[in-house]
């Protein structure tokens, strides 16, 4: 099979890449490729067992048409500082500029006008001043809140757009191999997750998607075929549940607070992400039976709860180069400590050096929203550096948000961030290998759902 232009991953890079492209009147054929299932196909069980089920042969949270997007709770950050490193590439400017952009076809599709974050300037500057007297960086970025419930309605709406303009989408196929010849991609091997059949793909440009959720497959690429790359980074961090009383204000005048340290004695960047106002805390699983934990929040539906990553940044170089298997282990570790669940833990039973209890959690105030974690100590499977990054972070908070480190305060463990080992590129896409292109999360350059997107809108019109 022949076609201009093969798209590896239905993710937001990806989706945006075709849908730039058809927005710009592109007439090449443009083949998407994506393992999982459409997003109307995509449920997960838990809704009715109130159990994680495992599903085979992947995750419907983390795989299908909008990746890991349309299970998430759907927030967009409006602001170049947040998404990672995209601007380093391309530039400041051109990456708040396409952001616009991209926001105003996500409105086009069905988001919430509504924007988080805004017209609170002097509630902001006492947040940030509590920050500063605390050590920590507020990042204040407007939010546009879509909801875990509305996004897959506005990604279910993009893929109709997709196919009935044009868009080949062939869906349960997982790419296999990249296909070379004298330093030049000339396309892929795809393979039927229900036949085993394989199928050979040409295509004059070859477009690698694959979000976090195909970071360590990329990297097993570049390094087979000698696709110039560095090592990147990893998150390793916990999830952590506390009433929303503790975050009203700070819900109310930023609903995200963007926060960053670099807690003593070690330094390393910790940050908060994701957060999720009246949220619920949730599970993905990832290959090799993997459990992480994340969480979502609704428009309509909330919680008495405010969930929050804290995330610890690890670089490897020399002699280790292999962040992803580092942050794999340390997962691997807490789910044999849970039985394969996800684990919780009182913030103040670590500071007294104890597990938590089943009963200990019933008694307290803050309930957990994620009904089958599993009370322990996932002290005894985070690194001590990590751990004691997170427990000062945890403490530096409470400077900001009174009540952040109370004894009840909730950390379920292990939250991960993969991020594929950065694919060298030029500004418009261009790997090492001729033909070639990483794009959003799997291309070590961006983290989330708008700076996806935005590098997906970018590649559609370097494509035309």
């Amino acid at each position: 099979m022949k076609k201009d232009v093969v798209i590896i991953g239905a993710g937001p890079a990806g989706i945006f890449t075709a849908l730039e492209m058809l927005k710009k009147g592109s007439k090449k054929k443009i083949l998407l490729a994506e393992k999982g299932q459409p997003v109307e196909k995509r449920h997960c069980p838990k809704d009715k067992t109130k159990k994680c089920m495992s599903c085979k042969p992947y995750c419907h949270i983390t795989t299908g048409f909008s990746g890991a997007g349309a299970f998430s709770d759907g927030k967009l950050s409006l602001c170049y500082e947040v998404g990672g490193d995209l601007p380093m590439l391309i530039g400041e400017e051109l990456t708040q500029e396409t952001i616009d952009y991209t926001d105003s076809i996500y409105l086009e599709f069905g988001a919430d006008e509504h924007v988080e974050g805004i017209n609170c300037g002097d509630e902001i500057k006492k947040i940030r001043t509590r920050a500063i007297q605390a050590g920590l960086k507020l990042v204040d970025c407007p939010i546009r809140h879509m909801g875990t419930e509305k996004a897959q309605k506005i990604y279910y709406a993009i893929e109709q757009y997709l196919l009935n303009n044009g868009v080949e989408i062939l869906f349960g196929q997982e790419c296999k191999d990249l296909i070379l010849k004298d330093s030049e991609c000339m396309g892929v091997i795809l393979c039927d997750s229900k036949t085993g059949k394989e199928t050979e793909i040409y295509a004059d440009h070859t477009v690698v998607a694959t979000g976090r959720r195909g970071a360590e497959w990329l990297e097993k690429i570049c390094a087979e075929y000698g696709i110039a790359h560095s090592p990147g980074t990893v998150d390793i961090g916990v999830r952590v549940e506390v009433r929303n009383e503790i975050m009203e204000k700070v819900n109310d005048v930023l609903y995200e607070s963007k926060l960053i340290g670099y807690p003593k004695p070690f330094k390393n960047k910790v940050r908060t992400f994701c957060q999720n106002p009246g949220g619920f805390v949730s599970q993905e699983n990832y290959d090799n039976d993997l459990a992480v934990v994340n969480g979502h929040s609704y428009k309509e539906l909330k919680s008495n709860n405010t969930n929050l990553s804290i995330l610890c940044s690890h670089n490897f170089s020399y002699p280790f180069n292999q962040p992803i298997a580092y942050a794999q282990k340390v997962g691997e570790l807490t789910n044999m400590l849970g039985t394969g669940h996800i684990l919780v833990q009182r913030f103040g039973d670590i500071l007294d050096g104890k597990r938590t209890w089943e009963k200990e959690l019933s008694q307290s105030n803050v309930k957990p929203t994620l009904p089958d974690a599993v009370a322990g100590d996932i002290t005894a499977a985070m690194p001590y550096r990590a751990m004691t990054n997170i427990i000062n972070f945890i403490k530096m908070m409470d400077h900001v948000v009174e009540g952040f480190a109370s004894n009840e305060t909730l950390l379920y463990s292990p939250e991960l961030k993969f991020y594929s080992n950065r694919v060298k590129m030029d500004k418009n896409f261009n790997t090492s290998v001729k033909g070639l292109h990483c794009l959003g999360d799997s291309s070590g350059w961006t983290r989330g759902l708008m700076m996806a997107s935005v590098m997906g809108v970018l590649m559609g019109r370097k494509l035309i």
